[in-house]
């Protein structure tokens, strides 16, 4: 065969193989391409249910925080109400009217109540909705202590405090170390990134091979990222679920205390009626002796059980004995999974809601 012809056929063969690799790349980058669209398909699938469930646990907890606080503001306006009524029994009085609540019970129903109003306080407008979702997941760690100015937990006040709570029950990595949106945009684009089409068929067919190792890492890397993503809507569904079950009990016996409270304003509203006309005001004020200390005890009773609702954390705090484990800033140290998680304290809010329905349902009727 001339030699022209030998070099023309060889030259055909190397074409044809070089042009069956680049192909061959050519697929492989198909494939890494329906590899990384799949893969973005179920991250976005799994990461907008996060962002729902996000939005319906930040509400839940917002009115659960939000309860909470409007129940301390009320109990402190219960107790200057009973404690002026009971000095005006008391006053021309040498045996003492007295109520039978343990005074470290009424201590407790004080300092949460100074906690309550001074987070509000701090939070008016539109840092309330904040400091109302941070409250209901560090307001039952922070009062079991609280000292009666509320600081520690008023620092919780603003949006941010919200993200943070929400971050932290969530799987605060998410966004970072567990492919979050920029992870998860950072796995992919490198991936998919375009092949350089001046490159010859060996070098081509070289890069398809990579693309598609990479496109199986970020598949991989996805999958793991949806599995965090998973755990954390669980997660947030049941806070959410407790949310619920806390706001529902308080809403109960908080009726049932307001019936109470609504009564020693109408003895306080009569009394300060009769004020103004000729009557005799210490008779007047004896003919209620009874029922104001029924009242009053009442109320007190059925505001410690409020008050042992809200102050069973809603998550597990780290203790040293009996002591919870705080940060620099004053903060409860929380306990967490392995995902970085907080942990629910399920038995103990179980226990404390069945024990407070029953407790709340054998007091009188106001």
């Amino acid at each position: 065969m001339p030699l022209p012809l030998i070099i023309g056929a060889a030259a055909l063969a190397t074409a044809a193989y070089g042009a069956k690799k680049g192909y061959d790349g050519y697929q492989k980058h198909s494939e890494a391409d329906e590899i990384v669209k799949s893969a973005q398909h179920r991250y976005d699938r799994k990461k907008s249910i996060f962002d729902d469930q996000e939005k319906e646990t930040t509400h839940a907890l917002e009115m659960l925080g939000r309860r909470q606080l409007d129940i301390g503001k009320n109990l402190g306006e219960f107790k200057t109400l009973a404690d002026k009524l009971l000095q005006q029994l008391n006053a021309d009085r040498q045996n003492k009217l007295e109520i039978h609540i343990p005074r470290h019970e009424l201590q407790r129903i004080e300092n949460y109540s100074y906690t309550a109003v001074g987070v509000l306080g701090s939070a008016a407008g539109a840092g309330l909705a904040g400091a109302a979702a941070g409250f209901a997941v560090y307001g039952g760690v922070m009062t079991l202590g609280a000292a009666s100015t509320g600081t520690a937990i008023s620092s919780l006040a603003g949006a941010a405090a919200t993200k943070a709570t929400l971050a932290a029950i969530g799987g605060g990595s998410l966004a970072t170390g567990g492919l979050g949106i920029a992870g998860g945009t950072a796995i992919l684009g490198a991936a998919v990134a375009a092949p350089v089409l001046a490159i010859a068929g060996w070098a081509y067919n070289s890069h398809g091979e990579e693309a598609l190792r990479n496109a199986h890492k970020a598949s991989r890397e996805v999958d793991a990222a949806v599995e965090k993503l998973a755990r954390a809507v669980k997660q947030l569904a049941a806070t959410e679920s407790y949310a619920r079950k806390i706001k529902l009990t308080l809403l109960s016996i908080f009726d049932q205390f307001s019936l109470y409270f609504d009564s020693l304003k109408d003895i306080d509203n009569f009394l300060e009626d009769v004020k103004g006309r000729n009557v005799d005001i210490d008779a007047a004020l004896s003919s209620f002796n009874d029922e104001i200390i029924r009242i009053i005890e009442n109320g007190f009773a059925l505001a410690t059980i409020l008050v042992d609702v809200i102050t069973t954390p809603l998550f597990k705090a780290k203790k040293e004995g009996a002591e919870i484990v705080k940060d620099q800033n004053g903060l409860p140290i929380m306990e967490t999974d392995a995902d970085g998680s907080m942990i629910l304290n399920e038995l103990e809010l179980d226990k404390s809601l069945f024990e407070a329905d029953g407790r709340a349902s054998a007091i009188e009727s106001a």
